[in-house]
């Protein structure tokens, strides 16, 4: 059948159904809808933006908001699925259990200018400063929200926070009294269930415990079936009227199967091996909050985070702790300021193999911090914000991160912002202190011959300086309209510089070796735009369209002999991507939810570009008990999203799934 023609059917068929049934009932019109039908238009609050709540139309900065409504008729499984609906990151799929994501370029599997938080945790990993997707979960029944901040957040946030900020927020313990109960089983989700349950458990004290698991078929072509386990609590105690404490911690276990990508020398030659990926872990957190006032608060948290992971390359146990504090009070009339400081031990022990090796094997490593921001009132329709971190790391050594944000609310329901910020990358364990083997090869002497890539302790740090400007209109009570430009200027970006060959006793033969070492000698412009909008097109139906236009130009300096660097940057994420999403609410408490994803290809990856259509139908029988019927990827039996170096990528198949969720 034609993808047009099942677009059509999926897409616009129910929307017929729908006028057809409920539209001669309800005439009214996008101006006359009543408070209540206006479900979905509630307006977000968003902590990321400034580290204070705020309305999202009056952040400074270029947000979006992944509502629990939004998390609930979504039909996604993963954090990374979720993210899909976001106008500005770029989200792809490599194989079964791997996810490349990224905002404004740059992404990769090892994607590492992109801070991801879940309440308040920061979850990179400090061996490469990226996140492992595989690990971070949740009960995504259990998530209150996710805050997307696009652009620039190292004036609050702090190193990494470089191209955006993902904060992962859960509900709070009082929120979440009772039982819940998921199951479910479908073509790729082979079996998943989880259970969840909350109690007051004294004068103002609230608990709740949870636990999680499924298993994941093989993707086409692909040897990558996943299964993991997963439990967790979090405790929200009213200490007082002016005091808040709050306890959470998880703990989790799993193995994901996975083609490797690796180098031998005996007989030389690049290898594809099939592996399994085990990771286990767990953290804590204790977080204090007290309000002095009704404008002045702070808040003491401190977390600990343990992660063992063992891929077959390379074995890896990571602990950090992480103890950070922030003040907010006003100044005079029309100002109001927040500070704060932080500190950071991050301790790992790293096993090697040949294909990757780090010396030294272990290592601690200290961060620092204090920050400071300036809100100004400069009238009633008019703000200014000015704040700065200055950070110390063992790497680079001090580093500073000032921006400036101005807003403009120029009529009730418009406003323009704009804002200038510098951001840094910092270098990491696998910039520092690595060694990967990638290739080897015989010469016409049947000589051994070893390609190999060095990290580099004296790397500066990737610096960017952002211009962005934004746009937002309530247009009316029904239909909402954001702009985000930006235009980003990198220096120090990492390229791969050739070396003099020398031979090499050491590894497991006698070899030539052909050295590329990290050096920062790449530049780069990047520029784009960043749409979305929602429109409550009728009573009870919602469409969401988002646009994504993004250009890179990158550029070794002079000294440079890398000549593939720069390409591989600007191939490596699509310059076009839309989308649309439908939430549908049909009679006999019946919802019917779609989400189309066009994405253009990535040259540099040989990745073809690629339409997606995913599906949800639910039902809800009774109003403690839900039954739906999910689907992905119903236009293709299979396409590629994503090519990585470290392993070989699978095909994403078409997929459906059935999932029954009670409260009791």
């Amino acid at each position: 059948m034609d993808k047009k023609l099942i677009f059509f059917c999926f897409l616009v068929i129910p929307f017929i159904s729908f006028y057809q049934t409920a539209g001669a009932e309800h005439p009214e019109s996008e101006n006359t809808l009543a408070e209540e039908d206006l479900i979905f238009m509630e307006v977000p609050t968003v902590t990321t933006a400034a580290k204070k709540e705020q309305k999202q139309p009056e952040t400074a900065a270029a947000t979006y908001v992944i509502t629990k409504e939004d998390i609930r008729r979504s039909g996604a499984t993963t954090i990374p699925e979720l993210l899909r609906m976001v106008p500005g990151l770029d989200v792809a799929q490599i194989d079964a259990n791997k996810w490349a994501v990224s905002a404004r370029g740059f992404n990769g599997s090892f994607t590492n200018e992109l801070l991801v938080l879940i309440d308040g945790r920061s979850v990179y990993t400090p061996l490469f400063s990226g996140v492992y997707w595989d690990v971070q979960d949740t009960l995504l029944e259990d998530i209150e929200r996710i805050e997307i901040l696009r652009g620039p957040g190292g004036a609050l946030w702090g190193a990494n926070a470089v191209n955006g900020v993902i904060n992962i927020i859960t509900k709070s313990a009082k929120d979440t009294r009772g039982g819940l109960a998921t199951a479910g089983t479908g073509s790729q989700e082979r079996g998943f269930g989880s259970l969840r349950y909350g109690v007051k458990a004294g004068e103002n004290v609230y608990f709740r415990t949870y636990a999680k698991y499924f298993n994941r078929d093989d993707f086409v072509e692909g040897h990558d079936q996943w299964n993991s386990q997963r439990g967790g609590f979090r405790m929200d105690w009213d200490v007082s009227l002016r005091d808040t404490l709050t306890v959470l911690g998880d703990v989790y276990d799993g193995d994901a199967d996975q083609i490797l990508k690796t180098t031998s020398l005996s007989p030389p030659g690049s290898l594809q091996s099939t592996g399994t990926i085990d990771y286990n872990g767990g953290n804590t957190l204790l977080r204090w909050q007290r309000r002095l006032s009704k404008e002045s608060d702070f808040t003491l948290q401190t977390f600990f985070d343990n992660a063992e992971r063992d891929d077959q390359v390379l074995f890896q146990r990571i602990n950090t702790y992480d103890v950070d504090f922030q003040h907010r009070f006003p100044l005079a009339t029309n100002q109001e300021i927040i500070w704060g400081a932080g500190y950071r031990l991050i301790g790992d022990r790293l096993g090697d193999s040949f294909t990757v090796s780090f010396d030294p094997d272990n290592k601690y490593n200290q961060v620092g911090s204090v920050f400071l921001q300036d809100e100004i009132a400069l009238r009633d329709d008019m703000r200014l914000t000015l704040g700065t971190k200055l950070e110390h790391n063992d790497y680079t050594g001090f580093e500073i991160q000032p921006n400036a944000r101005f807003l403009w609310k120029f009529k009730e329901n418009q406003s323009l912002w704009s804002a200038v910020s510098r951001a840094v990358r910092t270098p990491s364990r696998s910039y520092s202190d690595i060694r990967i083997n990638t290739a080897a090869f015989t010469d016409s002497r049947d000589g051994e011959n070893l390609v190999a890539i060095f990290g580099n302790p004296g790397l500066q740090s990737e610096d960017l300086i952002a211009y962005e400007i934004g746009y937002r209109n309530q247009i009316n009570r029904a239909i909402s309209l954001d702009i985000a430009t930006f235009y980003n200027v990198y220096d120090n970006l990492v390229t791969l510089e050739s070396g003099v060959p020398v031979y090499e006793m050491e590894q497991t033969s006698p070899h030539l070796l052909f050295p590329l070492y990290m050096e920062d000698l790449m530049e780069g412009r990047t520029y784009g735009v960043e749409m979305n909008a929602n429109w409550q097109a009728v009573r009870c139906l919602r469409l969401s369209p988002g646009y994504t236009w993004l250009q890179m130009n990158m550029r070794p300096k002079a000294e440079s002999n890398d000549t593939r660097s720069g390409n591989k940057m600007e191939g490596s994420s699509p310059e076009h991507q839309l989308q649309l999403r439908s939430y549908l609410n049909l009679p006999h408490n019946l919802e019917y939810d779609t989400a189309a994803y066009y994405v253009t290809g990535l040259d540099s990856l040989d990745v073809p570009s690629y339409l997606r259509l995913d599906m949800r139908l639910g039902w809800r029988p009774r109003k403690n008990l839900e039954l739906s019927l999910s689907a992905q990827n119903l236009l293709d039996g299979s396409h590629e999203e994503f090519a990585a170096d470290d392993v070989v990528e699978s095909k994403v198949p078409r997929s459906i799934y059935a999932k029954i969720e009670w409260r009791f």
